[in-house]
């Protein structure tokens, strides 16, 4: 026999394209090149039905400023170009795409494996809490107290997301329902321990105590709220790439994703990587509600994550599910709040503005990418 086979049955001189949904291709041959040159057209289609998405976007902020404001010049003025006018909106703008990054990293290492992890809203504020109660905890131990207390967090979203990897692997429950499921009863629960035992009296906020000061992450940018969380996002976006592009279980991931039947007939225990994969999932998301606490708000406060995990996960749909792309999706989609935000305090219009172009972005990636998210689960 010819050449010496791989972990997953093909040759060694082979191109595995099971993350297309393919054979394995000969390498050298002239298929090869007709696979790559298929390849790179069909991202270069998919990004130029992005750039659309977004300029639809946009163009219908332009038709609600003309349709809605009195002073429709002045309000655009200040969408487009206040974010950027001076130290202050710059710097929350970035601070609110934080959250963003991270949640849209959760949402894209669950996408690779064709899994959907919907419960974001709940992992990033239940992660939070954990992390509030922790830090509150061990405030004795300083810097490896905070570390410890960032890392409960993380875990316990993880295990909150991982919790519907195993339905869906072990009984092959719907993840999609039960993220999403479980996500709300998170919200409800937490409330209660925020607005009850944990209420912190000495405010008129419902919120628990605020963590300590050596706790809370340096600022940066002031007077803004930017803190030093935007560096660690920035680093868990490199780190993800390179853990889903240079390592075995990320290669793993990716070929699962691509076609889960390709993957079991390599020897890939695609149930173990279902669990993986959204265990990481909501661990960014519950460090998206960990680094709020440490950088913005120092304390959990009723509901302030609300809206964040579905903003997250439009970002993640924006960036296709790259992780190098979520940064300037979720910078996108901060623009858009931010803008609106501060059109709000300028002009005649209300923050709703924005919701109503974040909607139109979200029902437009959504439309496109779940159309091929099912077609391919179909196919299996």
């Amino acid at each position: 026999m010819k050449g010496e086979r791989n972990r997953l049955g093909g040759w060694r001189n082979e191109r595995p394209s099971a993350e297309l949904g393919g054979p394995a291709v000969p390498a050298g041959t002239g298929r090869a090149g007709s696979w790559q040159a298929e390849a790179f057209q069909s991202g270069l289609m998919a990004s130029g039905g992005m750039i659309l998405i977004l300029a639809i976007s946009l163009l219908l902020m332009v038709l609600l400023a003309l349709l809605l404001s009195k002073t429709p010049a002045r309000t655009l003025y200040y969408f487009f170009l206040g974010p950027l006018q001076n130290r202050y909106y710059f710097g929350n703008m970035l601070n609110s795409a934080i959250p963003l990054i991270l949640g849209g990293l959760g949402v894209s290492i669950a996408m690779k494996s064709n899994n959907f992890n919907l419960g974001g809203e709940g992992q990033i504020y239940s992660g939070a809490f954990v992390t509030t109660i922790a830090a509150l905890a061990l405030a004795h131990l300083g810097f490896a107290g905070a570390l410890l207390a960032l890392i409960a967090g993380t875990i316990f979203s993880g295990l909150v997301a991982g919790f519907s990897g195993f339905c869906k692997a072990k009984w092959n429950t719907s993840e999609l329902i039960t993220s999403f499921l479980v996500s709300n009863a998170l919200v409800l629960v937490v409330n209660y321990f925020v607005t009850g035992p944990f209420l912190d009296g000495a405010t008129n906020l419902q919120s628990t105590e605020k963590i300590p000061e050596i706790f809370r992450l340096p600022q940066i940018l002031h007077p803004s709220n930017l803190s030093a969380a935007l560096f660690i996002a920035v680093a868990a976006v490199l780190l993800v790439h390179i853990f889903l592009s240079r390592t075995g279980i990320g290669y793993e991931i990716r070929i699962t994703g691509g076609n889960e039947l390709f993957a079991r007939y390599g020897g890939i225990n695609t149930k173990k990587i279902t669990v993986l994969a959204m265990f990481l999932s909501g661990a960014f998301y519950g460090m998206a509600g960990g680094l709020a606490v440490y950088g913005t708000y120092y304390s959990t406060v009723k509901e302030f994550s609300s809206g964040m995990g579905w903003n997250g996960l439009a970002v993640a749909l924006i960036a296709r599910f790259s992780p190098v792309a979520v940064i300037p999706a979720a910078i996108f989609f901060a623009w858009i709040g931010s803008g609106a935000r501060i059109a709000m305090q300028n002009s005649d219009v209300t923050f709703e503005i924005a919701s109503i172009v974040q909607g139109a972005v979200f029902f437009l990636v959504t439309s496109q990418v779940l159309r091929n998210v099912f077609k391919k689960r179909s196919a299996l």
